[in-house]
């Protein structure tokens, strides 16, 4: 009996945790460049003295999913979506180089262009830095223009270009502060090939209604894991009956 309550004990312990990372993809099916996590499950074989009769269940994630999203028409100059394969570098919150898809950019007080999330963009030298403007334009490949305040419209002036990279999707991984990160924690070279499209964002690549389905399919294997706890609590309370009645 305790080898089949703990079996199916591992069993819904391990579907929570898929309902967690099925339930996050779903909370961000609006987030602006967002990339599902994906995972499986695994079967783990108990090795040891004996018939090898049980096998317990593991779930693990097993990468991101780097299918591009929709997108989505804004009208907006600091609206920007990559077109195709590619990221944006940002400046990440322990001040490493990281990359984002999240291409929803703002000025910030201190004149710096960051992502929507506060992640200052990262240019040709660092940071870049926006002067006081009247209008600002973001080039198919990167390059800001502005327009400075109190300018003639023929005062154009290049700022700086947004460094974009295009790595393999095998040398990413996703952190815990939602960018991507390099596996061996180098920064990337600047890419040429990698093309912007100005006023727009590109879209979650969530599927809402394959991740409710999933979400309903774990809750039912989550209850048919229950009823297995509560037939071994059955099955022993019947075993205990038979011992006392020997």
């Amino acid at each position: 009996m305790d080898r089949m309550l703990y079996i199916a004990m591992s069993g819904a312990k391990e579907i929570m945790l898929a309902q967690a990372n099925t339930t996050n993809n779903l909370a961000n099916a609006n987030t602006v460049g967002f990339k599902r996590d994906l995972e499986a499950f695994k079967a783990i074989p108990i090795e040891g003295p004996g018939y090898a009769s049980r096998v317990y269940t593991q779930d693990e994630g097993t990468g991101t999913d780097f299918t591009q999203g929709p997108l989505i028409t804004t009208g907006r100059s600091l609206d920007v979506a990559i077109n195709g394969p590619g990221w944006i570098a940002v400046q990440g919150p322990n001040g490493q180089e990281a990359y984002t898809r999240a291409g929803e950019l703002k000025v910030n007080s201190n004149g710096l262009l960051t992502t929507n999330q506060g992640y200052p963009v990262i240019g040709n030298s660092g940071p870049i830095a926006v002067p006081p403007n009247q209008k600002i334009e973001i080039g198919a490949d990167g390059t800001i223009t502005v327009l400075p305040s109190g300018q003639q419209p023929s005062a154009l002036a290049v700022v700086d270009r947004i460094k974009l990279v295009n790595p393999p999707d095998s040398q990413l991984a996703k952190g815990l502060d939602g960018l991507m990160h390099t596996r061996n924690g180098q920064p990337l070279q600047a890419s040429a090939n990698v093309s912007l499209v100005s006023g727009a964002l590109e879209g979650s690549n969530v599927n809402t209604v394959n991740a409710m389905v999933k979400m309903i399919s774990l809750a039912r294997q989550y209850e048919m894991q229950v009823k297995m706890m509560k037939t071994a609590e059955t099955n022993d309370q019947a075993s205990a009956q038979l011992i006392r009645l020997a």
